[in-house]
């Protein structure tokens, strides 16, 4: 770990694009700016933590509660999927078919 000193209004660069500068400085309390593109996302430690925790939970979703998301199939059925592109599909006596194709 890099240890910097820094007094009251002075900066530290991370790279081409991020400053931190010292603030204000109030007994054990130190307040920092943080000036970085929108494309970087700064956040204390513990609501970093708390984040990814909740990521790390949503992401990990039961097979249960997926399938619950979509009805199930008719024993014999075909899949809704596949009957879409049934339809979609041009017929062999469709003459719009045939003139497009040409």
């Amino acid at each position: 770990m890099l240890v910097l000193s820094r007094q009251r209004d002075e900066t530290i660069m991370i790279g081409d694009d991020v400053e931190i500068t010292v603030v204000d400085v109030r007994g054990d309390k130190v307040r920092l700016g943080i000036s970085a593109p929108a494309r970087i996302a700064v956040h204390r430690k513990e609501v970093y933590e708390a984040i990814r925790a909740e990521n790390r939970e949503a992401s990990s979703a039961a097979q249960g509660d997926l399938a619950s998301l979509t009805p199930p199939e008719r024993a014999g059925s075909t899949p809704r999927a596949i009957v879409g592109l049934r339809a979609a599909a041009p017929r062999a006596g469709d003459a719009g078919a045939q003139r497009r194709r040409a």
